[in-house]
Parts: C-alpha cells; structure tokens; sequence
C-alpha cells in the first residue's frame, strides 16, 4: 500500500517535470521553433483550427519559421492569427506564404527571458514540493491507522524526501538548459 505513495508520487513528479518541458518549448530563444505556434489556431470556415491543421509549418533556418497554407484563400486568416497571437514576431505576406523571421534578442530581452524560465522553474518545484507533503500526509493517516509500523513510515518517508530532491533537481536541469539556451547569441 506505500509502496503505491512512492509509484503515484514518481508517476506525479514526472507529470510535472513534463509538463515544465512543455512550457519551456513555449518561450522563445533567438532562434525558430515551431513549437511557438502550437498555441496559434486559425479561423477556418468559422472554426478556431491549429495552425497545422491548414498549413505546413516548416523551420528552414534557424532564424526563420515559414508557413504554407494548403488553400491560399486562408493566407490573410493565418496572418490574422499571428498578429493576434502576440508572438512579438512581425508576419510577412509574400502571397504564397507567411514568413516568421526571428530577430535576434538583446542582451537585456535575453536575460528577461532567462528570468522567466527561472520563475517557471521555481514555481515547478513548489509544485513537487506540495506533491511530496501530499505524499507525507497519506503515509501520516496509514501509520495512524495502523496500515505501516513507524519504521516503515520512516523509510518510505526518506524514499519520498529523495524522489523530490531527485525531481527538484531535474527541473534546476531543465531551467539550466533553457536558460543557456536563452542566452546564446
């Protein structure tokens, strides 16, 4: 039965952990990802749809992202979209397709950002924090209710403490990563 507190913390902490990989895909670095658009939908017919639901998008260098829609009638819908995203990247309407160019970030933009991806890193670890006192207060009520004798509360207990710090440092990982990420020029 602890056993299953351990397995749903761990099941927990990774959850977390990928749910920090996704929100740092999010943040834009100097150079193209077309994970910046996942957010992005686009009004086809009268129906909010992904940008790639209409529309091949392609990275072809590092600094550009292009977007060709497979109907040419949506090429003002896409474009209306991206501006309304708020991406801080200007789209640009050759006809055929749309043009994301990416201009590299100033060093001030850049340490912003670095910041950014720090908060998102501190509040993750808040999170698996809360997932191991959640994980404390179950194993607390087994041992009051006589389901686990002390010693095993007490080493479960210390299974627990090293799961988190074990995630906690995976997320400081992940953060360290994308902030390096971020400040390369």
């Amino acid at each position: 039965m602890s056993g299953d507190v351990v397995a749903e913390l761990k099941g927990r902490i990774d959850k977390s952990l990928e749910g920090l990989r996704t929100d740092l895909t999010r943040v834009r670095t100097g150079r193209a990802s077309i994970a910046i658009l996942e957010g992005v939908r686009v009004d086809y017919y009268g129906t909010p749809t992904p940008l790639s639901g209409v529309a091949s998008v392609n990275a072809p260098e590092p600094r550009l992202i292009t977007i060709k829609p497979w109907e040419k009638s949506v090429l003002k819908d896409i474009e209306k979209a991206l501006r309304e995203a708020n991406l801080g990247i200007n789209p640009m309407n050759d006809g055929e397709m749309i043009r994301l160019p990416f201009p590299p970030l100033t060093e001030e933009r850049r340490k912003d950002i670095a910041k950014q991806v720090k908060t998102k890193g501190e509040e993750f670890k808040v999170t698996i924090r809360n997932l191991r006192r959640d994980a404390n207060e179950v194993l607390k009520t087994q041992l009051k209710d006589k389901k686990i004798t002390e010693d095993d509360h007490k080493r479960i207990t210390e299974v627990v403490q090293k799961q988190t710090d074990a995630g906690i440092t995976q997320v400081d990982e992940i953060v360290k990563k994308k902030e390096k990420e971020v400040m390369e020029v």
